[in-house]
């Protein structure tokens, strides 16, 4: 997810060095697996900028029982760092996240000790205020508002954000008429999750830089930072990826550029229409609820999905797949799968895998609409699985 308004004109400049290859250190062996990174990840993200970007290099940290016997890394999060163990003695951390073997590294305060700007206030004012509205919904309930609710959750859920925002914008899986791509796009401005340009730049960022210290939002700074925390900090953002260069097909488009510069008046005038059609109760659900329960799916593939679950591929990050957040998120849950091949359009990659954005892609397909559709063959598939 991208932030709810959007960002500053004018960030402040990075204070990382250049990228580098991780390296290996020779050491005494150990328990715990070191997962390294596939150079050719993030190759069809560098086709769409038209150039070539430095090789992401992501670590992560799995630990096998206890925090004995520590693996021995390379860090290749912005420099490339050896040392001795991943947590030497006398270095702080925050310990293992609840029910996982992830372990935040540094913890990141948002919300006391620094300074808010005036678009960190609007930000979390948005996020508040649908959080508030949404209380109502038990006073305020009648059918005609719950199926209002539902519907809306399909439309900017499902065509909105992980059809159109993700699967379409971010990794170009697939390709549709411009007519329907931008009215995907549109559903998808609708969730108040921010416009295209913005939402796909942090993404493309978060596969760019996943799991190190230049992820807009990992775990390894804490759960809560991963699931919502980071939007509220926006300075922060830009200092860690900087300027939008990664988003030059969209930004080349005038009818994405038109819904960055006038993206919150698209709901607010849903919010304006639902009351007229249906009164406050419409507003409530079609408006509070609807948007918060799409916030949390949403997020829950940026915290839960990088936190719980089972990896079945070499990723070298933390990506999990997550079966009850596949459910509530269209399929968006089978995480390592879509980190291990960013291109795909399916990410339910088993027969089981429930994923009802890729049915959508794949009915579209079938009635010729939806072209180019991608799939990882075996032999890409044999490459990121996990050695025996």
């Amino acid at each position: 997810m991208a932030l709810i308004t959007s960002p500053l004109s004018k960030p402040k400049s990075l204070p990382f060095s250049p990228l580098q290859r991780a390296i290996a250190i020779k050491t005494r062996p150990c328990s715990c697996k070191v997962l390294n990174f596939d150079p050719f990840q993030n190759s069809k993200l560098n086709q769409i900028n038209g150039k070539q970007s430095p090789l992401h290099a992501g670590f992560v940290t799995r630990l096998n029982g206890s925090y004995s016997n520590r693996k021995v890394v390379a860090l290749a999060n912005g420099v490339s760092v050896g040392a001795k163990e991943q947590y030497p003695e006398g270095k702080k951390t925050w310990g293992r996240i609840l029910l996982s073997d992830v372990v935040v590294q540094r913890k990141r305060e948002v919300f006391w000790g620094r300074q808010w700007n005036a678009l960190d206030i609007a930000t979390a004012g948005v996020v508040l205020a649908m959080h508030l509205l949404s209380l109502f919904a038990p006073f305020h309930f009648n059918w005609p508002a719950f199926w209002v609710a539902v519907g809306l959750y399909f439309v900017t859920g499902l065509l909105g954000i992980t059809l159109s925002f993700h699967r379409n914008l971010s990794h170009r899986s697939f390709k549709v008429p411009k007519w329907l791509e931008y009215f995907f796009a549109y559903c998808g401005a609708q969730a108040l999750q921010g416009n295209p340009i913005d939402w796909v730049s942090t993404h493309r960022y978060h596969h760019q830089f996943c799991d190190s210290e230049r992820d807009p939002h990992s775990p390894i700074e804490g759960f809560w930072f991963s699931h919502m925390n980071w939007i509220f900090d926006t300075n922060n953002v830009v200092e860690r990826c900087g300027e939008q260069t990664n988003v030059g097909d969209l930004e080349k488009q005038p009818f994405y550029k038109f819904l960055k510069s006038s993206y919150v008046l698209h709901p607010i005038a849903l919010g304006a229409l639902l009351y007229a059609l249906g009164g406050f109760p419409f507003l409530v659900w079609g408006m509070g609820v609807r948007i918060v329960w799409v916030y949390h799916i949403t997020w829950l593939v940026n915290s839960a999905c990088h936190v719980w679950g089972k990896q079945a591929w070499n990723t070298g990050d933390l990506s999990r797949n997550n079966w009850w957040v596949a459910v509530l998120a269209f399929g968006e849950g089978w995480h390592n799968n879509h980190h291990a091949f960013e291109y795909s359009a399916r990410h339910g990659l088993e027969w089981w895998q429930v994923d009802m954005t890729w049915y959508v892609i794949k009915f579209l397909q079938v009635i010729g609409v939806a072209t180019d559709v991608k799939l990882p063959s075996e032999v890409q598939k044999q490459r990121m699985a996990f050695s025996k």
